[in-house]
């Protein structure tokens, strides 16, 4: 049964396969990901969610390799696998109808803090604006498994990213290309970090009511889509 519990009565953003692939092939160009690692699910018309496959190359991949799913994971058309990962995807879709893209990416940096099990502070004014706060580290649970997918999905109610232990980073907006860019931020914003530590310098955090203000941003803009 469909997770509900968040209002079903908001129309659901939606985008193309063609968007899917287009930020497949970006995830993949700006170093994101590498071979055939991470995934993609964007949202489509009529309850239906098209994923990336199971083990197929970026450059490579083509709008026949992409997998239309229902929400609960059955495949209705595409002659490949889904990603292994599609839990993980539906989860956080179902729960969340304003959201309608997922990005899971191995960004180096942002998964030296997922190595560390440590959020990646919200330092920087925009990582509040886009992402709504800290990006929190989830709880380790095992890839490909459902109570990853809800481990993640229980992470995300009030952020637009979310680290998995050991693994990397995901990330979620109403569209594929605002969850690419979603991942891009954390992951210059982990490289920063890492870098001003190396240096020796403190991270300062922002100041309360500047969290307060900007994450109130982040929650509607969340919602306008």
């Amino acid at each position: 049964m469909a997770d509900t519990n968040s209002a079903s009565d908001k129309k659901s953003p939606t985008t193309t396969p063609e968007a899917v692939l287009a930020a497949a092939k970006k995830m993949l160009e700006d170093g994101l990901v590498e071979g055939t690692s991470g995934n993609i699910s964007g949202r489509l018309e009529g309850g239906l969610v098209c994923v990336t496959p199971s083990s197929v190359a970026y450059d490579t991949m083509t709008l026949d390799d992409l997998v239309i799913v229902d929400l609960e994971g059955n495949v209705v058309s595409g002659t490949r696998s889904p990603t292994t990962e599609k839990d993980l995807h539906l989860s956080v879709l179902r729960r969340y109808p304003e959201l309608g893209a997922v990005i899971h990416t191995h960004a180096v940096y942002a998964t030296m803090f997922a190595l560390g099990h440590e959020s990646i502070p919200a330092v920087i004014e925009e990582v509040v604006v886009y992402i709504g706060g800290d990006v929190p580290c989830c709880d380790y649970k095992g890839t490909g498994t459902k109570k990853l997918g809800d481990e993640v999905a229980g992470r995300l109610g009030d952020r637009g990213a979310a680290l998995l232990a050991n693994h990397g980073l995901v990330t979620c907006a109403a569209t594929p290309e605002k969850a690419l860019h979603n991942a891009a931020l954390v992951e210059r914003t982990a490289k920063i970090i890492w870098g001003a530590r190396a240096m020796g310098a403190t991270v300062h955090p922002l100041p309360d009511e500047v969290n307060t203000k900007m994450a109130g941003v982040y929650n509607f803009l969340r919602n306008q889509n």
